[in-house]
């Protein structure tokens, strides 16, 4: 693969991977503040019964809204981040991790926190293994990127299908194959962030916006592999 770089041709060697990896710490060092809000929010929320109720029993209608606030939240910040601020574009980073844990404050009445923990562990050490060899490799990830995506897509529209048709074995394929897809993306984000890096290395508010951009798309593979990955080591209480 070609690399691509920096515009400035006064970037050395050193400093060009010297500032290669402060992007990439910004962007570790963001994503695990977003899991530790959505982590320390949904048990705070789970710990109490009255609140789950209204949540999830007494307004049926709150998931529904919470819901449908994150997804507006989280394409409003992808596709605007360019033209926020660091500071806006932080501050809404952090509030949809925050909104995030509300609505996976479930996972802790459901599930034991032993499994919890366990499926917690699992996903860190395949996120970890999965990103630094997207960091990596010398392959070009671009075409595997436009597959997943397609895969994605389908993977969204045949767990919307299964809300319907409460398939168990539609739903341990979903299960799967949307372990697949996320694992590949946690490989391919990354290396898609480090291109983007390469790009904005004489510009630090650029430099800033990667950060961010590339932390919320790490948070959200890292989210959603961990989901699924409940789904089979999770045991219910």
């Amino acid at each position: 693969m070609q690399q691509l770089r920096p515009q400035s041709q006064t970037v050395d060697a050193a400093q060009y991977e010297s500032e290669i990896q402060i992007v990439f710490s910004q962007v570790y060092l963001l994503m695990t503040i977003g899991l530790v809000i959505t982590a320390l929010v949904a048990a705070a929320v789970a710990s109490n019964p009255r609140l789950m109720a209204d949540l999830f029993t007494r307004t049926p209608w709150l998931p529904i809204g919470l819901f449908i606030g994150q997804i507006a939240l989280v394409i409003a910040l992808s596709a605007a981040i360019a033209k926020m601020s660091p500071a806006v574009a932080t501050a809404l980073f952090v509030a949809y991790s925050a909104l995030n844990g509300v609505t996976m404050s479930f996972i802790f009445w459901v599930y034991t926190d032993a499994s919890i923990a366990l499926t917690f562990f699992i996903t860190a050490g395949t996120f970890g293994l999965m990103s630094v060899f997207g960091f990596v490799t010398k392959r070009d990830l671009t075409r595997l990127g436009s597959l997943l995506m397609m895969l994605l897509v389908g993977f969204v529209l045949g767990t919307l299908l299964n809300l319907f048709l409460h398939s168990s074995t539609l739903e341990l394929v979903l299960t799967f194959g949307g372990i697949i897809v996320f694992v590949g993306l946690i490989a391919w984000d990354t290396q898609r962030i480090k291109r983007m890096a390469m790009l904005g290395l004489a510009d630090g508010r650029a430099r800033t916006t990667v950060a961010i951009s590339g932390a919320l798309r790490l948070y959200l593979d890292f989210i959603n592999l961990f989901l699924l990955l409940l789904r089979i080591f999770g045991r219910r209480r």
